[in-house]
């Protein structure tokens, strides 16, 4: 994961907070160490790679939805849908994330794309690959890795009820909203927009765990909620293994690209760490906002 995908405005609990585990407390290392492994892999087995590359449906491939299924399914297990009624206790939190995750992020992203990489950097850049740099860029903005943010709450000791809701009307915007939002900005970007790509990632990525999840979460709560928390605590760790092995997969199939084109990857990094910036001093400008419970 290259950048903050979701932006929550959480809030912390009163206390002391969990101390993290060594797994937990070097996990940029474990991630730096991935994508290493990744790079190497793909130059030392390029056949293999290439092959697992082309298990394509709509240019989505598939042992790459396989892992992210392992890495979100897990995490959307603990989404309650019914926790929707708690927005309204965390209303100017809630509104802060919306306002940074669908409007900020992705509108934001599509004008640094078309500035950086259409106007900038295009004299740098390869003319034929331009229209799919921005938009990987506008893809990369629009998708709030809701699941991960699980992950970030119990590291920070957040409030996990705020968790909770936040994620929970996220996910239901995200069935609804994604797609449309990313044909919009490609339409803007005048990016033709490949709506079999687009529609199939969000059933793959996004419908299917939703229903598989919630169908496992009734499963497991009809068990008593003893259960249910045993089952979470083992299947805890299948998301950031999962998350690791997609690094690792990802890596080793542009890893020829990344050696050979190196400035390329530096300079489409511009736009991206402009806006994980913009995006942070945004949500720490509305910090006060958020910070209240009442809506």
């Amino acid at each position: 994961m290259s950048v903050p995908c979701e932006v929550s405005a959480g809030e912390v609990n009163a206390g002391t907070p969990a101390p993290m585990g060594v797994f937990e407390r070097f996990l940029s290392l474990w991630v730096f160490c991935c994508i290493v492994a990744g790079i190497l892999l793909g130059q030392l087995a390029p056949g293999l790679f290439q092959a697992i590359g082309k298990l394509e449906v709509a240019r989505v491939n598939l042992p790459v939805g396989l892992l992210i299924w392992v890495m979100i399914i897990p995490m959307l297990v603990k989404v309650d849908f019914g926790a929707l009624h708690e927005v309204k206790q965390h209303g100017r939190g809630i509104a802060v994330t919306l306002l940074v995750n669908w409007l900020v992020k992705p509108f934001s992203m599509a004008f640094l794309g078309w500035l950086f990489i259409r106007q900038l950097f295009a004299p740098l850049l390869p003319a034929e690959q331009l229209d799919s740099y921005i938009a990987g860029l506008i893809l990369l903005a629009a998708a709030p890795c809701t699941a991960m943010v699980f992950v970030w709450s119990r590291l920070s000791n957040g409030d996990p009820l705020f968790t909770l809701s936040q994620v929970a009307l996220n996910d239901t915007i995200m069935v609804f909203a994604f797609a449309p939002l990313v044909a919009f900005l490609l339409g803007l970007s005048a990016i033709t927009v490949p709506w079999d790509t687009l529609l199939t990632s969000v059933v793959l990525y996004i419908v299917i765990p939703v229903i598989l999840a919630q169908a496992w979460r009734r499963r497991l709560l009809a068990r008593g909620e003893a259960a249910f928390a045993a089952a979470m605590a083992r299947i805890g760790p299948w998301s950031i293994a999962a998350l690791l092995a997609t690094l690792v997969l990802l890596f080793a199939f542009q890893g020829e690209a990344i050696l050979a084109q190196p400035l390329v990857i530096a300079l489409l990094a511009v736009p991206i760490l402009i806006q994980v910036l913009f995006n942070s001093l945004v949500r720490t400008s509305m910090e006060p906002m958020a910070s209240s419970n009442s809506a």
